[in-house]
């Protein structure tokens, strides 16, 4: 195949290619306009402007209430010798 057989050969791909595209755009801009628009929202209701904080009035205690923690475990500590280094 020559030079110039290929050069039209490629000239014709990129044509067609166009020529595809501007068919495919024309075809999705009509369907875009095709649709039905939807129905606009009723009426809103609006209220007072709140900041979202709560606020909640109590009097703080003298004292923290704290317990001493003890742990669930009743078995004896464990007699594991471990084995010496050296």
């Amino acid at each position: 195949m020559n030079s110039s057989r290929m050069k039209l050969l490629s000239a014709s791909v990129g044509a067609s290619a166009l020529l595809a595209m501007g068919a495919f755009s024309v075809a999705s801009t009509t369907a875009a306009q095709e649709e039905e628009e939807p129905v606009p929202p009723g009426p809103v209701t609006t209220s007072e402007i709140t900041t979202g904080e709560t606020v909640t009035e109590t009097a703080a205690p003298e004292a923290p209430e704290t317990t001493a923690a003890t742990p669930p475990i009743t078995t004896p500590p464990s007699t594991i010798t471990t084995a010496e280094v050296g």
